[in-house]
């Protein structure tokens, strides 16, 4: 069944990023994707609660957008978090607004994929960090997807490693705007990439 995609973008620096502004270009391209550029809607921080609860009850899937700033989200995100995500509305007594709906994030990390782990230099995995966004999706009532990611992305450019990335990115919103995401499958893996290149998941594509 078609499902309604929603992906709320924060980079409070755009005129440096060499892949998150090309990410949210793909997204404009795919039909059944609502984009939302949060820092050009609101450069106040005066979010329209009204307006984002309404987005909101209209999609499906909702993604977060972002690069990873000091192991979290840029500011913006965090303030449409304390304010769109109101008791009665996301949750408490008659909060149901999100129960069902699908969430993840997709996110750049500068530091290499092995920074990410109990040994590395940044002590934690991808995963671990966004705990508190996988726990607000928990308390919400929405299925948590791990992150769709691309790590090392200060060289990603000069590796060449960005297209392919784009190319993901592309297939993956097509994939949920077509329902064709697999979520008690995917939310075994540690990254939503590990998820698409799984043999499990190309052989139900496939059929």
């Amino acid at each position: 069944m078609t499902q309604k995609v929603l992906v709320l973008f924060a980079h409070p620096s755009q005129h440096r990023s060499e892949v998150n502004l090309p990410l949210f270009d793909v997204a404009k391209q795919v039909d059944g994707v609502t984009t939302v550029d949060l820092y050009a809607e609101y450069p106040t921080f005066n979010i329209n609660i009204d307006r984002e609860q309404k987005r909101l009850r209209e999609h499906d899937v909702i993604i977060f957008q972002f690069p990873l700033y000091w192991y979290s989200t840029p500011a913006i995100l965090k303030e449409w978090q304390d304010l769109v995500l109101e008791y009665t509305f996301a949750y408490g007594t008659g909060g149901d607004a999100l129960v069902g709906k699908t969430f993840f994030c997709s996110l750049t990390a500068g530091a290499k994929v092995d920074a990410y782990r109990a040994e590395g230099y940044n002590h934690f995995t991808i995963r671990q960090l966004l705990y508190p966004l996988e726990q607000m999706a928990s308390l919400t009532g929405m299925h948590y997807l791990p992150p769709f990611c691309l790590f090392g992305s200060r060289t990603a450019l000069e590796e060449k490693r960005i297209d392919s990335h784009l190319a993901e990115w592309r297939n993956l919103l097509q994939l949920c705007v077509a329902g064709d995401i697999d979520r008690e499958h995917a939310a075994q893996f540690e990254k939503l990439n590990h998820y698409l290149g799984d043999d499990q998941f190309k052989m139900e594509v496939a059929k």
